[in-house]
């Protein structure tokens, strides 16, 4: 079903593409705005607003330094990030009342239903609506999302987002709670709310989708080739789901920690949430410098066939490198060419990583393949030589500043004769055309790039 529907929407026009997830996020964002607001009171909607705001840049430039190895488009961050505040929100905020309003219902103590519908519903519907955004992307932008770092990073911006809404929710009805006794804000509901989850847990929400988002990039992968259709299915569907349980578990430990008793709270924080936030950090870490190095090997290959100079690689490799060559190219050619290096190295760090899918994945492993890893490799080929003029000589240059390059290599030399002896690559891709007038300086080379398992 979800490859009919991807065949569907690959014939859509492209601006109705663009509309539909926009008017989306604006329907929802406009009735979630109203829904806070009705529930906190104006005062207090724009004081948690303001207040919610602050944890936002640090965690999102968190994700966005642990995706510079392979930058995602700014779009599909936005759309992360605004599914997280505005659908995923509106539908967690529905659900909740609803189904806290049914087991109320049910039963005769009101604690025991605010302790269930906690513990035992809220972790399910935000956690599901949350892990919506990553099916999205997993269905219909495959490319992006090629992996357990790309997972990491559309979790972690789709979580924060939902966090935002709900800091805003928990703040603007503690400050109205506040105005209503004459608390002081040393002293307040205020300042004790945003000190819980803006200071001491401001990763919680994130920490919990990241582990759905680590089983989508791990079913992203894909299933071993020689499988059964119905083996790769369920290998494809497993990962995700058991991301989904684990995240669905460790919310609802969080949510119960209040119930456990006076200190069950600084228990749950101190023995789980911070060794937790503590792996996945170093798993994080791990993640970005294996991802470089797949780059510095990937691109290796297409250097030696002539589609990259030999200096380009180490630079691209290495993110001050490439800090360092956007400098550069903006002291030249000012912003223009600042951005042009930028798009350059995440051409070259998408193609390194479509190679390196290509050679452990195939149409066999994956339950919803990529079918055009060829089309795909001609398109990013294609960009990468438009803007080789530009980029080229700024990344040659940082890697000789970064002392990057053996003592006596030539960044200037061109590629070897011979090429790579057994090195697998993908489809044949003759050298692109391009007009007369604005040919690089030097010939694209003569060697196409082919496949060879």
């Amino acid at each position: 079903m979800l490859r009919a529907l991807g065949r569907v929407l690959a014939r859509t026009p492209g601006p109705v593409r663009v509309c539909v997830p926009v008017v989306l996020l604006a329907a929802t964002g406009i009735s979630i705005l109203e829904l806070v607001r009705e529930q906190t009171g104006t005062a207090g909607f724009f004081v948690g607003l303001g207040l919610a705001l602050l944890p936002v840049p640090p965690l999102t430039a968190a994700f966005r330094w642990l995706g510079r190895a392979a930058p995602h488009p700014w779009r599909q961050l936005t759309f992360c990030f605004g599914w997280g505040a505005c659908t995923a929100a509106l539908i967690a905020i529905l659900a909740n009342s609803f189904a806290t309003e049914w087991v109320a219902a049910a039963t005769t103590d009101p604690f025991d239903a605010d302790r269930l519908g906690s513990v035992a519903i809220a972790p399910v519907v935000e956690e599901s609506a949350k892990a919506a955004a990553l099916l999205i992307v997993f269905a219909f932008r495959r490319r992006h999302l090629s992996g357990p770092a790309d997972g990491f990073v559309i979790a972690g911006f789709t979580a924060t987002g939902f966090a935002f809404t709900e800091n805003v929710l928990y703040l603007g009805n503690a400050f109205e709670e506040d105005l209503a006794k004459g608390t002081g804000f040393l002293d307040s509901m205020t300042a004790a709310t945003f000190f819980v989850r803006g200071v001491l847990s401001p990763f919680a929400h994130p920490l919990f989708t990241v582990l759905t988002g680590l089983g989508f990039g791990a079913a992203a992968l894909g299933a071993r080739r020689g499988a059964r259709a119905r083996t790769r299915r369920v290998r494809g569907a497993g990962p995700p789901l058991l991301g989904l349980v684990l995240a669905m578990g460790l919310h609802a430990l969080w949510n119960g920690s209040s119930h456990f008793g006076e200190y069950g709270f600084y228990v749950v924080y101190g023995c789980v949430m911070v060794p937790v936030f503590a792996l996945l950090l170093g798993l994080a870490v791990r993640i970005r410098r294996h991802r470089l190095r797949a780059v510095a090997a990937e691109l290796s290959v297409y250097a030696r066939a002539g589609w990259l100079g030999p200096a380009e690689v180490p630079a691209l490799a290495s993110m001050p490198a490439r800090s360092l060559a956007r400098a550069l190219a903006r002291r030249t050619g000012g912003r223009r060419a600042a951005r042009t290096v930028s798009r350059y190295a995440a051409d070259a760090a998408a193609l390194a990583l479509l190679r390196r899918h290509s050679r452990h994945t195939g149409p066999a492993r994956t339950p919803w393949p990529d079918r055009d890893f060829a089309e795909r490799e001609r398109e990013l080929l294609h960009r990468l030589w438009l803007r080789r003029a530009t980029a080229a000589p700024a990344l040659a240059r940082a890697a000789v500043l970064e002392e990057l390059l053996p003592p006596c290599f030539d960044p200037l030399a061109g590629p070897p004769a011979a090429g790579p002896s057994g090195a697998p690559l993908l489809s044949a891709v003759p050298p692109p055309r391009r007009p007369a007038d604005r040919a690089p300086a030097a010939a694209p080379p003569s060697r196409p790039v082919s496949l060879r398992r």
